[in-house]
């Protein structure tokens, strides 16, 4: 089927049980039991989405979507667990305990002069809740294997836009004309990266064609949304073949201009090395099921912005401390402007930089309290990433492993003239107490 599906009918082609691998087993009770209630309640709904997606290649989904006839009020009547949200996009959130099944109305991708729909003169959309038909709600999706419907009405798929051979062949292809959809939405270019990433799709050369010379596009996206998305794209155990996608895209400049710079500038390829070898290791953590950190990430991923704006500030005779403040300071205040870094995060992925020079201290005074920092174990684990891009930290990586373990067995064998704070430091003599006069 035509990839532009802008200029074409949707045509269906509904796939029966027996031809896919769907089952309800699958399935979050709770989805299913918001399908049934809707067609219950005489209203067509589907599952949706990512969730229909990942069950045809062979995933597990987190989040199960519907998408119904019925609109956002019509669904809260039928709800008393469920919640409006939304203005760009009004959804229904019927809620059970800690999951949402997230309930979006079929939408329509004309303006019908309600004002429900609004675009930038750009292109970009900023208000979407024209309602249609399902056939509507296939054509307005971003990626035809994200417009794939599973119905409980006879357990088939229903497929109006190719999706479901796109999935069979792993491959990712935009519903539309590629620049048009960009421009409705430039996060659709990270979006492409990250579902490849995900899924190991390939993405069809026709839908990666305008993403190059769209990436400044990502300039109009809210900071906010693009901490969202780099968290879904980096905290989610695809985040090296992420990182790779963006690079191969030319994404990466826009999301993090400052690193790519200096990782670009880097000739020994150190700095990307570093990056690389912690997103692996974020992978392995997901898939271990260990907590991952957006401090740590972002430690890692502006590392070699960091770096590179030390060796500026060094240049120019700043003092060592200071520098390494003001280049932290520096490099969070510039990439704030492109994806919104909460303070929380910020805090203490900036210590953990700042806790990279003292690792070469063995003095007993500084290895107790430095054992004692909150932030220790994420700054060591980041020591230990950095050993990618040179050998130099191999000394002060074994001298901690050890101390962690015996911190006084470490410090012993540690060569003479390295603990001198006893030698800097004058010791306090002791008063002798006076006696009072007898009489």
């Amino acid at each position: 089927m035509p990839n532009d599906t802008s200029s074409h009918a949707p045509v269906l082609r509904a796939i029966p049980r027996e031809q896919h691998t769907i089952s309800r087993k699958d399935i979050s009770p709770n989805a299913l039991r918001v399908l049934y209630r809707l067609r219950e309640g005489g209203h067509e709904a589907y599952l949706v989405g990512g969730a229909v997606r990942d069950l045809l290649a062979g995933g597990h989904p987190k989040d199960f979507d519907i998408a119904t006839g019925a609109t956002p009020e019509e669904v809260r009547a039928l709800f008393r667990n469920c919640r409006l949200i939304g203005r760009r996009f009004r959804l229904a959130h019927v809620v059970f305990g800690r999951e949402i099944i997230e309930v979006a109305t079929f939408r329509a991708n004309v303006d019908d002069g309600s004002g429900d729909r609004e675009t930038h003169e750009g292109g970009r959309l900023l208000r979407d809740n024209v309602y249609g038909t399902v056939e509507d709600d296939a054509v307005r999706r971003d990626f035809t294997a994200n417009a794939l419907y599973y119905t409980i009405e006879d357990f088939s798929v229903r497929d109006y836009v190719g999706g479901f051979e796109d999935v069979q062949n792993r491959v990712l292809k935009l519903i539309g004309d590629p620049e048009t959809r960009y421009r409705e939405d430039p996060v659709r270019m990270l979006r492409a990266v990250r579902l490849a990433a995900k899924l190991d799709f390939d993405i069809d050369p026709a839908t990666a064609a305008p993403i190059r010379a769209l990436a400044p596009l990502l300039s109009e996206a809210a900071p906010a949304r693009l901490f969202e998305e780099c968290l879904k794209m980096f905290l989610s155990g695809h985040a090296a073949a992420s990182f790779e996608g963006l690079e191969r895209h030319g994404l990466l400049p826009a999301l993090l201009p400052e690193a790519a710079a200096a990782m670009k500038a880097n000739r020994s390829g150190a700095l990307r090395a570093v990056v690389l070898e912690g997103l692996r290791g974020t992978d392995a953590r997901v898939a271990s099921d260990e907590p991952v950190s957006p401090a740590f990430l972002f430690a890692l991923l502006l590392w070699p912005a960091y770096c590179r704006t030390l060796m500026t500030l060094q240049a120019q005779d700043v003092p060592p401390a200071d520098a390494q403040r003001r280049a932290a300071d520096r490099v969070t205040v510039h990439e704030l402007q492109a994806v919104a870094l909460p303070r929380r995060f910020s805090v203490p992925m900036q210590e953990i930089w700042l806790l990279q020079s003292r690792f070469g201290l063995r003095q007993r005074k500084r290895v107790m309290r430095m054992l004692a920092h909150p932030r220790f174990r994420a700054a060591f684990d980041f020591l230990q990433v950095r050993q990618a891009g040179s050998d130099e930290h191999a000394d002060d990586i074994a001298f901690w492993r050890e101390a962690q373990l015996d911190p006084d067995m470490a410090i012993a064998h540690t060569p003479a003239g390295d603990d001198d704070d006893a030698a800097r430091t004058p010791r306090r003599r002791r008063r002798r107490p006076t006696t009072a006069s007898a009489g």
